[in-house]
């Protein structure tokens, strides 16, 4: 029997910290199946999805856990039974603007308003090219649920895009 685990993971930057991690699942029995990681503001971040023998996960989170004394903090969450079923369109979306607070925020407040769940989001500033100071962008896979209809949606996020002076393109 396996028992799955998903984890996050934060550390000052530097090289052998995923190395740690990986060793730990491995010296353990487990099987590394997904992570997102990468490095923001100096810092390393990252969430994983493994499975470990069932015998063996308690002495995998404690393991984990002593990486605190090398710099990485690890939370470990035991993943409950299969995950749900996932109706509905897997929609792609990009936003571009002039970077300010707020952005997400109103956006994300238009996908929870349809009950739409994010499923994947990354961002990042940039500079804007010209030196017209800074962008922000986003890409983002949503799940839009079947009852959702997508001119609505798409309505919604045009009307917001607007009020936030971002281009949004939904593919």
């Amino acid at each position: 029997m396996l028992t799955i685990l998903v984890m996050t993971v934060i550390g000052a930057d530097r090289p052998g910290l995923v190395q740690l991690v990986a060793a730990c699942v491995a010296d353990h029995g487990g099987n590394w199946l997904e992570s997102r990681m990468c490095r923001l503001g100096g810092q390393f971040a990252g969430i994983l999805r493994v499975e470990v023998p069932a015998a063996r996960a308690e002495a995998l989170e404690l393991s984990l856990r002593e990486l605190a004394a090398k710099g990485l903090k690890v939370t470990v969450h035991k993943e409950s039974g299969a995950p749900p079923a996932t109706a509905g369109s897997i929609v792609e979306f990009e936003l571009v603007g002039q970077d300010h607070p707020g952005i997400l925020r109103q956006v994300t407040a238009v996908l929870a308003a349809h009950g739409v769940n994010v499923e994947e989001l990354t961002s990042e500033c940039v500079s804007a090219p010209m030196g017209g100071g800074d962008l922000f962008q986003a890409r983002a896979t949503v799940l839009v649920p079947p009852t959702v209809k997508m001119s609505a949606l798409r309505a919604d996020l045009e009307k917001i895009a607007a009020d936030v002076m971002v281009d949004l393109k939904l593919c």
